[in-house]
């Protein structure tokens, strides 16, 4: 019975799967060819005279050895006024120590400790909110305890970018390079994000920051009350604020060489799709516009896959299907190997179109088991 339906209305169906096909591809061409573009024609900022002074912002949980091992990289920068200062969070390791030796050392640098409470669970929004209170700076600077500059001229590079009417900088926090096909998952999912939010920022509709490499004003901080509007959600310090206060008016981009932090990635995936679980969960309190925009990308990108598929097992139109879907790849390897080549990521361009593919998928998986979580958890 179905199959005859299927027979009896072959043509519609084709034709309305070609019509799918052709606009998921005009959908995906104005992203690769009008937005994500927008970022890479961003001339370099000229370094401000002088140099303002700027509070960098740490929180540390049971971070022991990735404070020993990176937090001399942040208090060494090469600039003129700036103090570090690690919001030592519940920590039940040796964290204590290794700050005060640090705050023995280095003049510029602070710690508070936050108390374990066990009628209380807080996340980093109280760690950071203690922390930016603590600034004595209006120019705010934050990364996290398991990251590490690229240069020594990391601060000069961000602090620069500020200019008059700037209240937030984005920055770019990528991975180490190393070896093995998970690094170039973790490589490659990375750099879509930053495709993504850093293109969309330079386009006008700024939407999210990443909390390892991020910059804003204490005032605006303040005036916004903080997290104050998502503080019942844990995740979110970073993207949901500046999905609140960003504007096109108000937010620069840098992601130069200099001004870029690493950190250490995951070496199971296991824990990578925990994380990247865990970073989906707050999409869906973003603003109505960011929540249309980001769908329709992903949107389309699954049905342009979806319906190319079909048409090939179909065998109609396939010189048509086959060029717009080349054309479309080869548009999306040109402006990813542009964004490559300024990140200084390595070795990924030719597993791109596998991960073009992949990466969607696993992002729906993990959306869908976040829907479900969510369910039982609000039937219980």
């Amino acid at each position: 019975m179905i199959l005859e339906f299927i027979e009896q209305n072959i043509h519609p169906i084709i034709y309305f799967i070609s019509i799918v096909y052709l606009i998921s591809f005009i959908i995906q061409l104005f992203y690769w060819l009008f937005i994500y573009p927008k970022a890479l024609v961003i001339k370099k900022t000229s370094e401000t005279s002088p140099l303002p002074p700027v509070s960098v912002i740490i929180c540390a949980r049971n971070e022991k050895e990735n404070l020993k091992n990176n937090l001399s990289e942040i208090v060494k920068q090469d600039y003129p006024d700036f103090e570090v200062i690690v919001v030592n969070d519940a920590s039940t390791d040796d964290s204590d120590s290794v700050l005060a030796n640090y705050k023995l050392k280095y003049p510029h640098f602070n710690y508070t400790n936050i108390d374990e409470n066990i009628n209380f669970y807080h996340g980093k929004k109280l760690a950071l909110t203690v922390g930016i209170k603590a600034a004595k700076n209006e120019l705010l600077v934050l990364t996290d305890a398991d990251c590490f500059p690229k240069s020594k001229f990391w601060l000069q590079t961000i602090a620069s970018t500020f200019k008059p009417g700037t209240d937030i900088v984005l920055g770019y926090g990528g991975y180490e390079l190393k070896k093995g096909f998970l690094n170039k998952i973790i490589q490659y999912d990375t750099l879509m994000v930053a495709i993504q939010y850093l293109g969309m920022a330079a386009f006008g509709f700024p939407y999210m920051g990443v909390g390892r490499n991020l910059a804003y004003r204490k005032s605006v901080f303040i005036k916004n009350k903080g997290f104050a509007s998502h503080a019942n959600i844990l995740s979110g310090d970073d993207d949901l604020f500046i999905n609140e206060v960003a504007c096109k008016q108000n937010t620069s981009i840098n992601f130069s060489s200099d001004g870029q932090i690493l950190s250490k990635p995951k070496e199971k995936i296991n824990d990578w799709l925990i994380q990247k679980k865990r970073h989906l969960t707050t999409g869906k309190h973003y603003k109505l516009k960011d929540k249309i925009l980001l769908g329709l990308e992903y949107g389309s990108k699954l049905f342009l896959y979806l319906t190319f598929i079909l048409l090939l097992i179909l065998n109609k139109y396939l010189y048509i299907v086959l060029s717009l879907f080349i054309l479309r790849i080869i548009i999306q390897l040109i402006i990813q190997k542009l964004y490559m080549k300024k990140l200084e990521i390595k070795n990924i361009l030719l597993f791109s179109p596998f991960f073009d593919m992949l990466i969607p998928l696993i992002n729906l998986y993990l959306l869908f088991t976040n829907y479900l979580s969510q369910r039982n958890t609000k039937w219980k």
